[in-house]
């Protein structure tokens, strides 16, 4: 077995984790205590349950292989790893700026007039390219709302898979790009779980939510895809945060959410609406003090939509 020197990434990703902490235990990362929650990329710690940071740090080695010789042998560490999330899937070339050969010594003047006039029709060829044209804005957005929204790596590759799809069958002519990537976004959120809502892309892509909900319909019936409901029990976690609700509300908002699954009351519901809802129903046996304007602000319903998911609830549960 080969032992790889810890490259420079490698090493500051390291001084990184170990100086994440909780504020309010004291719990050091060196101490394994702090996890990072695959799902909503959030770095947890273990012991009291504090949201220490709201973005995952990347700790994947930057090496990447072709084959499996490669993998036991010799790892490449040279060049961006490839990637769907990129126009050119990271495997572009292009011709650099400096007018040297192999050896670093300078080219005469017939050569260098010669390599700028190649550099020239490079540039123009790949700007001229349909990939160049609508993949490279299109995944300029879903990076940009990567960060906005604190997504995973794996969310990327699949909007990225996604919108290359909808693009192979001419779903984009017609429509902005931002719709496109941002409803293909949507729907991988949906496929994988994670605690997102359309009022949050809509938000952060700067998207209608009415044109968002068209470009998201087309796309699932165009390409068939098969999304899974959404677990309204993940929504109350989310929803008590920004409430600033107590962990015994917490608790007794998942018990009355899973007595509700279990009779078949959740489907069809909306889970922001119907997390928040629960809360207070949960409130209301805690004794804690909540409003249901405080609720509809922290799930980014209305507060008449609570009143009348409360008023189904109380005839139903």
């Amino acid at each position: 077995m080969v032992l790889e020197p810890i490259s420079e990434k490698q090493s500051n990703i390291k001084q990184q984790c170990t100086e994440i902490f909780c504020s309010l235990c004291s719990n050091r990362n060196n101490e394994r205590r702090i996890v990072t929650d695959p799902i909503s990329g959030e770095i947890i710690c273990q012991n009291c349950g504090q949201v220490v940071s709201g973005k995952e740090l990347l700790a994947s080695p930057e090496w990447r292989v072709a084959d499996a010789d490669e993998r036991e042998h010799s790892r490449i560490r040279a060049g961006m790893p490839r990637s769907l999330a990129r126009h050119d899937m990271g495997l572009a070339t292009k011709i650099g700026p400096m007018d040297k050969d192999a050896r670093g010594h300078p080219l005469d003047t017939d050569m260098s007039s010669r390599m700028e006039r190649l550099r020239t029709w490079d540039a123009r060829v790949h700007a001229d390219s349909l990939n160049y044209k609508n993949l490279q804005p299109a995944f300029s957005k879903l990076l940009t709302l990567k960060d906005k929204l604190g997504l995973s790596d794996a969310v990327v590759e699949k909007t990225a898979y996604i919108y290359r799809k909808a693009q192979e069958k001419g779903l984009v002519q017609g429509r902005t790009i931002s719709a496109v990537i941002a409803a293909a976004l949507y729907g991988v959120i949906k496929e994988m779980g994670v605690s997102r809502t359309l009022n949050e892309i809509s938000e952060a892509s700067n998207i209608k939510r009415k044109e968002l909900a068209k470009a998201y319909r087309l796309i699932v019936f165009q390409l068939d895809l098969k999304l899974p409901p959404i677990d309204p029990m993940k929504y109350i976690a989310k929803v008590a945060n920004k409430a600033k609700l107590s962990e015994k509300t917490k608790r007794q908002a998942i018990d009355i959410m899973y007595d509700l699954a279990k009779r078949g009351i959740t489907a069809g519901k909306d889970p922001s609406s119907l997390a928040a809802t629960v809360l207070y129903l949960a409130s209301r046996y805690t004794g804690e003090t909540v409003t249901q304007k405080d609720l509809a602000e922290a799930s980014g319903k209305s507060e008449v939509t609570l009143r009348m998911r409360l008023k189904d609830l109380k005839r139903q549960y």
